[in-house]
């Protein structure tokens, strides 16, 4: 008995309407621009920055004019994050100075990107360039992402990086998928047991890249290395074994593991530690002559160079910090979340806030400026539906697209279960949301259906998605003057705060 499957995938390795694909996408950016460029420079706490800003835009300016590119000044004691977000920050400040528009023009052109990038790789993983542009649209009017654009904070950059890289990966599994298939088409898949070499693999060391990227910006870019390993890895397995490798986890180990460990782990560490150039070449760099000072020259790692164990002692001593920002040490905030609020966003942020007689311009006596983080509940509140159903298409449809954006979406999420006791915040969520968005994206593909199906059946999809998305919009567009400091009523305020752990 034959089986009537086929034996290996159809010839299927990305979309194929190029022209429109690129027009939609960047029609849908272009709007995507505007909303997060307008009104960009404002508010300001008196001209100078608001919430967390107060920490990176003034480093961010030093990194600018102190000579060197780097933050060494005294002051600041001890700088707790890399430097590629700060100097992603003062490239606006060369630009526009040191006012509203230069520290959050970086933020705002790196959230733009975001949204062009998720369409592409959207569109990519369900071939729809209609399905990339709902996802297009819905990380639009999503309030985490669209406030995080526009301040001068570094979650934003890293969201940027990780969405960047799992796009390159996608690119490459499609790829690599290709290549295999031209070789099982030229009779030579079962040449060795283990099955052929891949060949070189630009698009997974860009990746690495994204990654390094990721990690000289904070350091919870590590998560994403380790999530994004074992999804590459997973893929070429696959790969391996849908062309009929006699031996694909031998042929995985043998092939595939060890160029994905240098693509993936090797190469985000040279970028890492070359994003600390200016550190090097810094004579006054915090803890840059640790050697000799701090610590001696001798011992066990003496044979490394004094520069790179002075790195290894101020990575230390920032990591100290981090670990000592404990709810056990004492250290509380109004505003801190734990993990398991994220994923419905149920303890927003409040970055900004103003009120009494000295605000004008809600038409009272008295108004209320605010900016809170808070992401869009047409989406949030229906985050823990998605992901269920969307684990459940990984597991028992092994679809791997669901899988991709779980692993994703995973990597910004399950390691900060790890460290309860650590004090943390919603905006610590800001990479998760646009694989979140991603898992709509797939969803809304699945209720609009197969292009193979009835025309009533897509008709009443195509309703169902365009009544959700202005939903989403609606929504978005409800909660606009809390995302943007807009003048309100007191009344209009607490119309806005539709939870108690908003408040």
């Amino acid at each position: 008995m034959v089986s009537p499957a086929p034996l290996v995938p159809p010839p299927d390795y990305g979309p194929v309407d190029r022209a429109r694909g690129w027009v939609v996408t960047l029609f849908v950016t272009a709007i995507a621009a505007i909303t997060r460029f307008v009104m960009l420079g404002y508010p300001t706490d008196a001209g100078t920055p608001v919430f967390d800003e107060k920490h990176y835009v003034p480093q961010a300016w030093q990194v600018l004019t102190g000579g060197e590119w780097i933050e060494d000044n005294p002051a600041y004691g001890l700088v707790v994050h890399p430097p590629i977000g700060k100097q992603l920050i003062a490239i606006g400040e060369a630009i526009f100075g040191y006012n509203g528009w230069g520290w959050r023009f970086a933020s705002a052109v790196a959230g733009t990107i975001m949204i062009l990038l998720v369409i592409r790789i959207v569109r990519r993983l369900t071939r729809s360039t209609l399905i990339g542009a709902f996802a297009g649209i819905l990380l639009i009017a999503d309030g985490v992402t669209f406030v995080s654009s526009r301040l001068g904070m570094l979650d934003i950059f890293l969201a940027l990086f990780v969405v960047a890289a799992l796009g390159c990966l996608v690119v490459d599994r499609d790829q690599m998928r290709e290549r295999m298939a031209r070789v099982y088409a030229e009779g030579r898949i079962e040449d060795t047991d283990w099955g052929p070499r891949l060949g070189v693999r630009w698009w997974r060391f860009g990746a690495g890249i994204m990654l390094g990227l990721a990690c000289a910006t904070k350091w919870s870019g590590l998560y994403f290395i380790v999530f994004f390993g074992l999804l590459s890895v997973a893929f070429d397995l696959s790969a391996r074994r849908a062309y009929g490798v006699r031996r694909p986890w031998f042929g995985t180990a043998l092939r595939d593991i060890g160029p994905a460990l240098y693509a993936l782990v090797v190469v985000p560490l040279f970028v890492y530690l070359a994003s600390y150039w200016p550190w090097f070449a810094s004579e006054t760099s915090i803890d840059r002559y640790a050697v000799g000072n701090q610590i001696g020259t001798g011992g066990f790692w003496s044979f490394v160079p004094g520069a790179l164990r002075s790195l290894w002692y101020y990575s230390g001593n920032v990591l100290e910090f981090h670990e000592g920002l404990t709810n056990s040490a004492g250290n509380h905030h109004p505003w801190e979340s734990k993990p398991w609020t994220w994923p419905m966003g149920l303890r927003p942020m409040l970055y900004y806030f103003a009120e009494g007689e000295q605000v004008t311009g809600c038409n009272a006596s008295s108004c209320v400026k605010a900016i809170m983080l808070v992401g869009t509940p047409a989406m949030w509140w229906l985050a823990l539906p998605m992901l269920a159903w969307a684990l459940w298409r990984a597991v028992v449809g092994r679809d791997w697209r669901y899988a991709t954006v779980l692993t994703a979406y995973g990597a910004g999420f399950l390691p900060w279960l790890i460290t309860l006791d650590r004090q943390m915040y919603y905006f610590y969520a800001v990479p998760m949301a646009p694989f979140m968005v991603m898992g709509f994206a797939l969803v809304l593909r699945d209720v609009l259906g197969s292009s193979r199906a009835s025309f009533e059946r897509r008709g009443t999809g195509l309703l169902a998605v365009c009544l959700y998305v202005g939903l989403v919009v609606a929504n978005f567009v409800w909660l606009w003057p809390i995302l943007t400091a807009l003048p309100i009523t007191p009344e209009t305020w607490q119309h806005q705060l539709w939870l108690p752990s908003w408040r």
